[in-house]
């Protein structure tokens, strides 16, 4: 990889979270990790998703200071660099404020694998950072939610969002997509009674296996790329 793929990748993930319903006006964002190891490149604050071109770019340093670029580093630029930092294996982080995860996270139950999405846990509740529900805006934050991360595909940010990351930038977009969707599903179905009918872990990992393996998740973010293309044509 290049720092101009990484650029070009930045954008495509920041228009395939728009196109799949995961922006909240200019707020929300994606980090890729520059392959040069200078830092994260992410959108410059003030702008949506779907707005993010190559020039409103910002390369972010992992002491948060803005290498290229325009205006200051995001205030929650500290979620990206931390858990990009905590593990070098990851290539790309999310951040969003998606409805549907914000509303669960209030109720503080179990995610179960009611679906396919719900899978992608493999049947084990999702993480929770609870040490704020306000802005990830220091280091110390940074760390405390990536520990909460751990390895896992994502974790919930009650009273703020979500962040999560993956080897890929397709990995990380997709699992912010799934636990969107995870999310949702489960408060559609317990809105209308007890929920009695979930994969047991065991089939949940199986399911996480055959669902979401790496042929799956590149099908679901070409898909997005395609509806972003088409709405920027429309």
């Amino acid at each position: 990889m290049t720092p101009q793929t990484a650029r070009d990748l930045t954008v495509q993930a920041s228009h395939a979270l728009a196109a799949a319903g995961l922006g909240d006006m200019v707020w929300g964002h994606v980090a890729v990790r520059d392959p040069d190891g200078r830092g994260i490149w992410i959108k410059a604050p003030g702008w949506g998703l779907e707005e993010v071109d190559d020039g409103l770019l910002q390369l972010v340093s992992f002491d948060a200071q803005v290498l290229i670029g325009d205006g200051p580093a995001h205030k929650e630029c500290h979620i990206h660099l931390e858990v990009l930092r905590d593990r070098p294996h990851l290539m790309c982080s999310v951040h969003t404020h998606g409805r549907h995860a914000v509303a669960f996270a209030a109720l503080e139950t179990p995610l179960l694998a009611l679906s396919h999405e719900g899978a992608l846990f493999g049947g084990d509740d999702v993480p929770r950072f609870h040490q704020t529900g306000s802005l990830v805006s220091t280091p110390e934050l940074g760390r405390a939610l990536a520990a909460t991360l751990g390895d896992a595909p994502g974790a919930l940010m009650p009273r703020h969002g979500m962040v999560t990351a993956g080897r890929s930038v397709p990995a990380a977009v997709m699992h912010a997509v799934l636990l969107e969707g995870a999310c949702r599903i489960q408060l559609s179905a317990a809105s209308a009674g007890p929920l009695r009918s979930y994969s047991s872990r065991t089939e949940a990992l199986a399911k996480r296996e055959e669902c979401w393996a790496p042929g799956q998740i590149e099908a679901g973010w070409r898909y997005l790329l395609r509806r972003a293309a088409a709405g920027r044509a429309g």
